[in-house]
């Protein structure tokens, strides 16, 4: 991630009344924040993030307003004044134990009760606006004089309100709270990570788009589904095949390489597959190196030789600038994805939905896409091509073939869309078969599909001990889920209790077709459990703590979690030391026995069974793994 902000990146702007707005810093454009204000959005490129600024006033004869930075004192300079008020210390050894009154006469009580009674009647026909003596011709005023206007007009209404000292001080807390939010004309800028994303999309955007999906529960997925870094990029040779080379040209596969990598199915428009990319170190570019790391001696050499030219210039005529020299092209055949730390998205249409990733500078329809972690390690390919790829044509079809000298002799356009159809031809038949090949570290779906029939095709990919995380808005397709693989079926299957199993291999099982009792290979997952989790906002005040009652509502969502087994072959036994178990008859053998040992010499091993000749071992029975005696 950038540490400064840079021309074209998405930002967050947090504002003053909690709202916060997700806009693309183009230079030389205006920012429009409505009632707050607008600035030009070069006065915030190449600042560092989480700057919290203040929109100043408009000068004489300029047509914009200016910005100032906010200091970290002036900020919380009011809750250093709370904590050092007398408020704050500590309090006495009898603060806050009651102590008894002397008991009131019943006409004392009745007067007390009427004066309350009218006490209160005025004070709810008491007109707020009456208490507030600054009126809002005077704050206009006073917004256009003087320099810090929000500041300066939040500090006079409160110096002007005439019951200020009747409240409390969680009331005046609020009332100077809901006053600044009105008047004071500041923002800070953060950089669009995934949850300040999720925030947004939930309040002030569509939630369906994303499934509902808060950010714990994207937390929770990602942690159950053990996604992290998968290894530094390993990519595959360049066959160097020629424009007259086949389908014998494809670079052939090696699964020996493939390591840490990811299936994901994704129906949030890219936040599930930003989330994980966030975890595996391929979200945000790379930050390119200043120019001021370079050593002394680099600089001073560089600015000899600008010196040097700037002398030549007006006795020499210019030199022609030759572009440095490109490297040998890849073949069409070339692979450009990595093998490992990778994320598979299986997809319905014609093109993955991954619309959200622009936020983090990656559009996966653009053909010219600038660098970006995510293009050598995004794979996307379609359930058609998954389950039957000979029905698909880009797979099915052999690349497209010709002579050297016939391409040679078409126009640049036909010759580009040649090797266009070529490469892509290549990338589909690697992204398919590498796929299918399986292997995988883990299973992270957030999607409406019926999640049976996605681990029908998902589950043989994946490798032993992989973890599966499936998000779902409902809890009742996970918990119809959850019973596929509950104890009372593993115990039928195993059990031999159906017969469609019979004669059957380990890998023909794990392709499980399904039945209506049983839809999946209930030995696959062990481990599996249902759990959900939301981070609740409280008001905290003295005797008055409760959820905060404007919190927002939707979906609860829930996580299926399991890890991939691999089931043995054939009939399971155990091995080790056989041990006869003791009777009633042998009691007093068994004592001599230990006796003995306990009144061996030392260096003896007591470890050495003794045999016993008034118990000994049937004839059709051996002792397995026992140790040999030791020589003398």
């Amino acid at each position: 991630m950038d540490s400064v902000i840079k021309p074209g990146a998405w930002v967050v702007l947090q504002l003053p009344s909690g709202i916060n707005r997700v806009i693309q810093v183009s230079p030389n454009t205006t920012i429009s924040l409505g009632k707050y204000g607008s600035f030009p959005a070069n006065l915030i490129l190449e600042r560092p993030y989480n700057l919290t600024f203040e929109i100043l006033d408009r000068k004489e004869g300029e047509k914009f307003s200016r910005l100032r930075v906010v200091p970290t004192a002036e900020l919380y300079a009011e809750i250093f004044a709370d904590e050092a008020s007398p408020e704050c210390a500590a309090p006495t050894p009898n603060a806050g134990v009651a102590t008894p009154a002397e008991p009131a006469s019943a006409e004392s009580t009745g007067q007390a009760t009427a004066g309350k009674d009218v006490t209160e009647t005025e004070l709810k026909l008491l007109d707020e606006n009456a208490r507030q003596t600054l009126t809002q011709d005077e704050i206009e005023e006073l917004k256009k004089n003087v320099t810090n206007a929000g500041k300066s007009v939040i500090d006079k209404l409160m110096s002007s309100h005439t019951a200020i000292d009747q409240k409390t001080s969680f009331s005046l807390a609020k009332y100077k709270l809901l006053k600044t939010k009105k008047y004071i004309r500041r923002f800070k800028v953060l950089p669009v990570d995934v949850p300040n994303f999720l925030e947004w999309q939930l309040s002030e955007r569509d939630p369906s788009k994303i499934l509902d999906i808060r950010a714990e529960m994207l937390g929770l997925v990602g942690c159950w589904a053990n996604v992290h870094y998968g290894g530094d990029a390993v990519y595959l040779e360049d066959p160097g095949a020629r424009c007259d080379a086949g389908g014998e040209a494809y670079a052939p596969l090696k699964p020996e390489l493939f390591k840490g990598r990811w299936l994901v199915v994704d129906d949030t428009c890219g936040a599930l597959t930003a989330a994980m990319a966030e975890r595996m170190g391929l979200l945000y570019p790379e930050e390119e190196e200043d120019e001021d790391e370079e050593g002394e001696e680099d600089r001073d050499d560089q600015e000899k030789e600008e010196t040097d030219q700037s002398a030549q210039q007006n006795t020499e005529p210019p030199a022609k600038t030759s572009k440095p020299p490109r490297g040998p092209r890849p073949s069409d055949f070339a692979i450009p994805y990595s093998q490992t730390n990778t994320i598979t998205v299986v997809h319905a249409a014609s093109q993955p939905n991954l619309s959200f990733l622009k936020y983090w500078g990656f559009d996966i329809t653009a053909p010219n896409h600038p660098p970006h972690p995510l293009l050598n390690h995004l794979l996307n390919l379609t359930w058609l091509q998954l389950v039957q790829p000979e029905r698909d044509l880009a797979y099915s079809l052999p690349p497209l073939t010709t002579s050297a000298e016939t391409l040679m002799s078409w126009k640049p356009s036909r010759r580009g869309n040649f090797h266009r159809k070529r490469r892509r031809s290549a990338r589909i038949r690697h992204i398919v078969d590498a796929t299918r090949a399986g292997n995988f570290s883990g299973l992270v779906c957030a999607s409406t599909m019926d999640p049976v029939s996605i681990l029908k095709y998902t589950l043989p990919l994946l490798a032993g001990g992989a973890t599966v995380a499936i998000y779902s808005p409902s809890i009742e397709p996970l918990a119809e889920l959850a019973d596929c693989f509950s104890v009372p079926r593993r115990t039928a299957w195993t059990s031999g209790s159906v017969p469609e199993t019979a004669g059957k291999t380990a890998e023909e099982l794990e392709r499980w077709p399904g039945t209506p009792d049983f839809p999946l290979n209930p030995t696959l997952l062990l481990g599996t459990s249902l759990q959900t989790s939301r981070a609740r906002r409280s008001q905290v005040l003295p005797g008055r703590t409760h959820p905060l009652m404007t919190e927002r509502g939707g979906a609860e969502g829930y996580v299926f979690t399991a890890f991939r087994a691999k089931p043995a072959e054939g009939h399971v036994e155990a091995m080790g030391k056989w041990k006869k178990k003791k009777t009633e008859g042998s009691n007093s053998s068994v004592a001599a026995a230990a006796a003995a040992q306990d009144a061996a010499p030392v260096g003896a091993d007591k470890d050495i069974p003794v045999e016993d000749a008034t118990d000994p071992l049937p004839a059709d029975e051996e002792m397995t793994d026992a140790p040999a005696p030791l020589a003398e």
